[in-house]
């Protein structure tokens, strides 16, 4: 039976690779104080020049450490000043000239980013493209302000969508392809070991004739360390990094998107996934496999969240699709996450009936096997 693996951030994740939404997060204030004046950076939030002795306070791991650095410099460094500490501000007291002037250490320029640091329910990227289609929803159902004051809203979420885009793709690109080896010849040089040779079997197709078939969901080359030379079977669903890649939300499913639609307004639907699709071929591959065979669908590493519901959708509820097979994360506590996945497979399915006979139970699935790739010299 032919082979359709849905691979997504976990398999980067399983191969040593700090791509998750925490690991650029966390970067992003850890190491602010170098990056302060790249374009994108400054796009997003503003440090004073002046006042930057707040990075010596301590370490910064992340937003909260960051944002603590500022207010104990704040308590410790200006004492003969009024300070707002949610504002990340002071302002000179007495009778001087400077007296009520306020002096802004740093501050978010954008209000969407600003949201993604305080919403700490937010753990992985589905959780951003979720974020986003809720702000949008939000703006569609307003109704006590003017329709072009709506739009206006709108197009501000898109320009601070696209920043953090922006972001994401610098990320990927300085952390991850300039940092680490992307060598398909040390996956050559180790392919003996068990690890390597279990994430090959699980793609590879059991019968002489059958076929795989890759949906990359991720903007990494990392598959191709495995496949260089079957590359043709990769298909980068939302495009490679430093192309036009695909990043929104991809639910036509939601009960809110009609709402949405009928608005008669394109720059709603800028970044639903299924208007980016249409940009090169990459779906209609997709459709076109899926339409050939029968196939085992193997999930890798995709969380299969609600933005991506309508292609997957597609492919779980299509007639040739035989059965579902997942490939779990094991945690070092003993726990995993194939329940949870499951749960988020079940969303994609109209037929709840179907779903329980495609899904493979859990004592036929595996863990995913954690591979640490080297980081250059």
């Amino acid at each position: 039976m032919n082979k359709l693996i849905i691979a997504g951030n976990g398999f980067d994740l399983a191969h040593g690779l700090p791509t998750s939404y925490n690991h650029f997060m966390d970067a992003f204030w850890r190491d602010l104080q170098e990056n302060q004046n790249n374009e994108i950076v400054k796009k997003v939030v503003y440090l004073n020049p002046v006042f930057q002795d707040h990075f010596k306070e301590g370490e910064i791991k992340n937003f909260k450490s960051f944002e603590a650095n500022i207010l104990n410099y704040l308590k410790n460094n200006l004492r003969s000043h009024e300070y707002q500490l949610e504002t990340y501000t002071f302002s000179q007291r007495g009778r001087s000239k400077d007296y009520g002037k306020q002096v802004v250490l740093f501050k978010f320029k954008n209000e969407f980013f600003k949201r993604l640091n305080e919403v700490q329910s937010i753990a992985n990227w589905v959780d951003v493209e979720n974020e986003y289609y809720k702000k949008l929803k939000v703006i569609s159902k307003l109704s006590s302000i003017a329709k072009q004051e709506k739009r206006e809203q709108v197009l501000r979420l898109h320009k601070e969508f696209e920043q953090v885009k922006q972001l994401l793709e610098r990320y990927l690109q300085k952390n991850i392809v300039d940092t680490y080896k992307l060598d398909p010849n040390f996956i050559l040089n180790i392919h003996a070991e068990d690890k390597i040779n279990k994430t090959v079997s699980y793609i590879e197709p059991e019968k002489e004739g059958s076929t795989f078939y890759i949906v990359n969901f991720n903007y990494t080359p990392t598959l191709e360390l495995f496949y260089s030379a079957k590359s043709n079977e990769i298909n980068y669903i939302h495009g490679k990094l430093n192309e036009n890649i695909v990043f929104g939300f991809g639910d036509e499913m939601d009960e809110d998107y009609k709402l949405i639609e009928d608005m008669d307004d394109n720059e709603y639907l800028r970044y639903f996934k299924s208007f980016q699709y249409v940009q090169n071929s990459n779906y209609k591959d997709v459709l076109r496999y899926v339409d050939s065979e029968k196939f085992q669908v193997i999930i890798m590493g995709h969380s299969c969240g609600l933005s991506d519901r309508t292609l997957l959708n597609t492919i779980f509820e299509h007639e040739n699709c035989r059965s579902i097979k997942v490939f779990y994360h094991q945690k070092d506590d003993g726990t995993d996450n194939y329940t949870e996945t499951i749960q988020n497979i079940s969303r994609h399915f109209n037929d709840k009936k179907l779903m329980r006979t495609k899904i493979v139970e859990k004592t036929l699935s595996e863990p995913m096997p954690q591979i640490q790739l080297p980081k250059k010299e």
